[in-house]
């Protein structure tokens, strides 16, 4: 693809219907759990999705995988359209695309030993149990931090941390130039999360994969990102550079979640105020007409009921979805 980029998802959607009815089940709603995302990501980067629970973060990683097939769209990897393809035309895919989930504990099968977890993806890409198959998954045991003899051990033997370990070597077997990581660490002891993280950032300077970074926590996100992205019921509110995210948000709501994650700086702490959102959010059965955001915005004003923003480019590598700025509104309402 162009400029280096491995994954580009265009315009993605993902609805989920709403039936009603014991026998004869009629669709009556639907739930717009992704709608309308774009982004990309180079080789060697990593995008961090965050959003509240229930955002559409997790199912936006499942349709990049296609466990979920997308209601419209487009995901892109090198150039093919995933969601063209069939199971069949998907299977060689697989082999570069993995995903890191987010419970070790109900991920790995308890009737597997840690050779037989991280040997799977082998197996199923039809690899035999030989020698280099072996010398395989010593090789991933060791390269994610766990010793070569805890082969036979099974996943209730190992601690949180090591069980994502295995995880992680089982993704990384197949040796993929990009992975899903699917809240990876929100699992686990404050103490066992950075070493995670820290191993991911190895693994991607080692090999040079590219992540699709979901999570909740800014703090996480900030460490192991070039890119961040916001995203707020099934849409994707802004779009930046690290350092030009976290320096100069643009987007209320962006600007409401990083007031509330907590500084070093006991001093700076004590003078700032946090932005205090109204209300709930919203159910993606019935998403607000206009800006998704609006009912709890504290700049909100008349455009944002019923104009919807779309995601622009503000400044150089920095875009927004928001009326606050003008490059957001739809070529239709644009007042120049």
């Amino acid at each position: 693809m162009e400029n280096g980029l491995i994954l580009e998802v265009k315009n993605l959607t993902k609805y989920f219907p709403v039936t009603s009815g014991f026998i004869r089940q009629k669709k009556v709603a639907e739930v717009k759990a992704v709608d309308g995302v774009s982004f990309s990501i180079k080789k060697g980067e990593t995008l961090g999705l965050v959003g509240e629970s229930g955002c559409g973060k997790t199912t936006l990683g499942k349709c990049v995988l296609q466990l979920y097939r997308p209601t419209s769209g487009e995901v892109l990897y090198r150039g093919t359209d995933l969601c063209r393809l069939s199971e069949k035309e998907l299977k060689p895919f697989r082999s570069k695309i993995q995903v890191i989930f987010q419970d070790p504990y109900d991920s790995l099968n308890p009737r597997f030993t840690a050779s037989d977890i991280i040997g799977e993806p082998l197996r199923i890409h039809g690899m035999k149990q030989d020698k280099k198959y072996h010398e395989m998954i010593r090789e991933m045991l060791d390269t994610v931090g766990l010793a070569p003899y805890m082969a036979d051990r099974y996943p209730h033997e190992f601690s949180g941390g090591q069980r994502q370990r295995l995880g992680i070597a089982r993704a990384l077997v197949l040796r993929p130039d990009f992975i899903v990581c699917d809240e990876p660490i929100s699992a686990l002891d404050v103490s066992i999360q950075a070493q995670i993280i820290n191993l991911l950032v190895d693994l991607q300077d080692k090999f040079g994969i590219s992540y699709l970074f979901i999570s909740h926590d800014l703090s996480v996100v900030r460490h192991i990102s070039d890119r961040v992205a916001i995203m707020y019921l099934g849409k994707m509110m802004e779009l930046a550079d690290c350092d030009e995210f976290y320096q100069t948000p643009l987007h209320p709501y962006t600007q409401a979640l990083l007031s509330a994650v907590p500084l070093p700086d006991p001093a700076i702490e004590a003078k700032r105020s946090m932005l205090i959102l109204k209300g709930e959010v919203p159910s993606p059965l019935n998403p607000p007409r206009g800006c998704v955001f609006h009912p709890r915005c504290p700049r909100v004003f008349a455009d944002c009921r019923h104009i919807m923003p779309v995601l622009a480019e503000y400044r150089p590598g920095h875009s927004v979805a928001c009326l606050l700025y003008p490059s957001s509104y739809p070529p239709s309402n644009n007042n120049g």
